[in-house]
């Protein structure tokens, strides 16, 4: 069974940063793409960035410049570098991984982590 495990938010001051990281284990044969959403109170759940197994990056135009997604693929691992932030940079982070296993045949999955929250308030 495949598990993502998140770590790394918290209570942040405007204009602080925080790393968040998300963690896959368990039969993985490969990881394609590894991404960061999130979703903040009344609002629906949006893509932050996303990253390619060959390091291609994508961003949501809100955190460009401040934000930066990487990968170990070595531990399976994505993290989120996030800098000056805001207010509303303040929601529950979800990790998201797109990844295959095999099953009698390799098959492509998608998961969710648990979330964490990123709260940034004086």
């Amino acid at each position: 069974q495949v598990q993502l495990v998140e770590s790394g938010g918290g209570l942040v001051q405007p204009g602080g940063s925080l790393r968040l990281s998300c963690a896959a284990s368990g039969s993985i044969l490969s990881i394609n793409v590894m991404g960061w959403y999130r979703q903040a109170p009344g609002k629906e759940r949006e893509l932050v960035a996303s990253i390619t197994s060959g390091g291609s990056t994508n961003y949501a135009d809100s955190v460009k410049g401040r934000f930066t997604i990487s990968r170990d693929n070595a531990k399976n691992t994505v993290y989120l570098q996030m800098n000056t932030l805001k207010p509303e940079d303040t929601a529950v982070y979800y990790c998201n991984v797109d990844f295959t296993k095999f099953e009698r045949a390799i098959r492509r999955y998608n998961l969710w982590g648990q979330g964490t929250q990123v709260t940034v308030s004086s």
